[in-house]
C-alpha cells in the first residue's frame, strides 16, 4: 500500500463516519481510528513497517476483487424466518445506480439469487452487491447515501 492509497483511506474514513478501519496483509498492517463525537477529531494511524518493499505492490491490488464479494446471509435475531443481507465491506450505501434512477429493490419486491440489490461505494469504486438468496424484500435497514460498515445488516428478506 503506497502513501497515496493510505491518504485516500484516511480521507474516506473521515468522510464516512466509521470509527475504525483495520487492513492487514502478509507483511503490512494499518489501523485507522477516529472519534465519531467530535467534528474536528484527530485520526490516528498505526502502521507496521513492511518486511520487503517489493511484495507490497502485489497484495495492494488483491483487496479489490475480494471487496466485490457477495454479502453474507444470516438469520435475523428478531424473526428466524427472515434472512439478513449484510454488507460485505465498508463504504457508502446506495439503493439506485443514480439519483434520478429507480432503486434496485423495494419493500415487497421479489428478488432472485444473483440479482443486484444495492451499490456500495468504497474508495471511489462502485461495487454492485448481489443477493445470495431468492425471496421477497421485507425491510430496507439502511438509508440511501449513508455510510455502512462491514457485516452491517442492509435488508431483511423473506425466503418463503
Amino acid at each position: 500500500m503506497n502513501l497515496n492509497e493510505i491518504q485516500d483511506l484516511i480521507k474516506f474514513v473521515a468522510k464516512s463516519g466509521v470509527t475504525e478501519v483495520e487492513i492487514e496483509q502478509k507483511d503490512f498492517k494499518i489501523t485507522i481510528k477516529s472519534e465519531k463525537q467530535k467534528a474536528d477529531a484527530p485520526i490516528y494511524v498505526q502502521a507496521t513497517a513492511p518486511v520487503a518493499a517489493a511484495p507490497i505492490a502485489a497484495p495492494a491490488a488483491a483487496p479489490a476483487p475480494a471487496a466485490a464479494a457477495t454479502p453474507a446471509a444470516a438469520p435475523a435475531s428478531d424473526d428466524d424466518k427472515y434472512i439478513t443481507v449484510k454488507s460485505p465491506m465498508i463504504g457508502t450505501f446506495y439503493r439506485s445506480a443514480g439519483p434520478d434512477k429507480e432503486p434496485f429493490v423495494s419493500v415487497g419486491q421479489s428478488i432472485n439469487k444473483g440479482e443486484t440489490v444495492c451499490i456500495i461505494e468504497a474508495m471511489k469504486l462502485f461495487n454492485e452487491i448481489e443477493s445470495e438468496i431468492s425471496g421477497k424484500i421485507v425491510k430496507v435497514l439502511v438509508d440511501d447515501a449513508s455510510p455502512v460498515e462491514y457485516d452491517q445488516p442492509l435488508f431483511l428478506v423473506d425466503p418463503a
